[in-house]
């Protein structure tokens, strides 16, 4: 790990948002561990939000699949990028941002990554995200509306 890395690392302990991601890791009963730069891996976590495949908070990376997942050095990168946005933006400033990013990203382009900055400025493609064009908001507001409506109702 290099210089730079201890300082993210460092930083994301004192603005206590790696805390945070780990107190998340606990809560969903994933099964932490270290990674490469600084990183910690909770993977195996069981609950259902956020739909990603992966996320972090901090310098820790959560995911509902085994730590294989991670063997993909372009998404580890990726959520790098993001531990690093997370120590740029003291912490939990990160988060109603992020919130921010991905409702502006989603009508505009009827996808929550497309337009988001952080998801742009960790790489879209080495996250696994396809960028998609932005489109009249009226397409937006449909399809989203059209996918409420082909939902099967609950019990």
């Amino acid at each position: 790990m290099g210089g730079w890395q201890w300082v993210k690392v460092v930083g994301n302990f004192l603005n206590l948002s790696t805390v945070a991601g780990l107190l998340v890791g606990v809560i969903g009963r994933a099964r932490v561990s270290r990674g490469p730069r600084g990183l910690f891996f909770a993977n195996g976590y069981r609950i259902k939000f956020p739909l990603a495949g992966a996320f972090t908070i901090g310098n820790v990376v959560l995911s509902k699949h085994e730590r294989s997942y991670f063997d993909d050095e372009a998404l580890v990168r990726h959520e790098e990028r993001h531990s690093w946005q997370y120590f740029w933006l003291l912490g939990f400033l990160m988060l109603p941002l992020y919130v921010v990013g991905v409702i502006v990203s989603f009508l505009l382009t009827g996808d929550p990554a497309s337009r988001n900055p952080f998801e742009r400025l960790a790489g879209l493609k080495d996250g696994g995200y396809v960028e998609r064009p932005i489109q009249p908001i009226g397409q937006t507001l449909t399809q989203a509306f059209s996918g409420l409506r082909s939902r099967p109702k609950g019990p």
